[in-house]
């Protein structure tokens, strides 16, 4: 009954995108804006995520109007990245990329001449789905590590969707070879370094203020194999027009002691994110409980 349900479930919800892809662009971001506030309204749980995330970040005196302003961007945000998806299954590459300006890919192309794999590290920042798919089809086709969703009929829908931009996918458990025989190869895989994650499999630094368990996957590859530790985030002004930011890539030291040369990349790429989620706050994803296995309490 379940797997009928979710079959059925997800025609319905094709049917339903067939008709908004037959609106005007326009109408149809103001139909997905209207969507998130809906959620914003009616998602007392998640709204309360994003306080409590903020007032860790910031402190307890933090303005209760940035909170608001910052929540309802959050529910805006999750409801034009999905559409961002949608639209990829329609519209050609050329077309989605005139509203994208990239910036420092000379970076890439530096790296690219040398021959040296490419991790680049990113975040759930501003239109990441848009961000990933740009880079992919652009510079580096992409190995991106994903998690199994409780839908067959959407996961093989979304990861379809991301094909087309030269995406291909490794399921979370297990991923670990897939990222292996790419690098071996001399190709790029991205990683998002803002997740939640397990302490078993992480070690401790410093995240926007706090000690935090923090995923060392990628200082460990890229001292592996000489990869390249690019990061990159997607900015936007209007929601519609987006600018891919490509920074310096992180030189971690390499000497006889692996283990603290691995800590100090970590350090360093969690010093980036920091600096630049308290640059620009609005566009990362507080509605994520990042602190849940480190601070428990402030979801109570």
């Amino acid at each position: 009954m379940k797997q009928i349900m979710q079959f059925v479930g997800f025609y319905l919800f094709l049917a339903f995108e067939k008709l908004l892809m037959l609106l005007p662009k326009k109408a149809r971001r103001a139909f997905f804006i209207s969507l998130g506030t809906l959620a914003y309204k009616l998602s007392k749980r998640y709204r309360h995520v994003v306080r409590d995330n903020l007032r860790f970040v910031y402190g307890e005196s933090i303005d209760a109007a940035f909170i608001e302003k910052v929540t309802r961007y959050q529910f805006k945000l999750l409801m034009l990245n999905f559409l961002q998806t949608m639209e990829s299954r329609y519209y050609s590459i050329d077309t989605i990329s005139k509203n994208v300006e990239v910036i420092n890919d000379t970076i890439i192309k530096k790296v690219q001449k040398e021959g040296r794999p490419i991790i680049f590290i990113t975040s759930h920042y501003g239109a990441w789905e848009l961000g990933g798919s740009i880079l992919s089809a652009m510079y580096e086709p992409l190995l991106i590590v994903y998690k199994k969703m409780k839908n067959p009929y959407f996961e093989k829908y979304l990861l379809e969707a991301r094909s087309k931009w030269r995406i291909s996918y490794v399921e979370r458990h297990g991923a670990t070879r897939g990222i292996l025989k790419r690098l071996k190869n001399n190709e790029s895989i991205a990683l998002l370094i803002d997740t939640n994650v397990n302490k078993s499999e992480a070690i401790q630094v410093d995240f926007l203020g706090h000690k935090v368990s923090q995923i060392k996957t990628t200082a460990y590859f890229a001292r592996k194999f000489n990869a390249a530790l690019i990061p990159v985030l997607i900015h936007s002004d209007d929601d519609v027009h987006h600018t891919l930011e490509i920074f310096e890539e992180i030189v971690p030291p390499k000497t006889q002691n692996e283990e603290e040369d691995i800590r100090h990349s970590v350090e360093m790429q969690t010093e980036w994110l920091s600096k630049e989620i308290l640059k620009r706050p609005e566009p990362w994803f507080w509605l994520h409980r990042r602190f849940k296995d480190d601070y428990p309490e402030i979801y109570h």
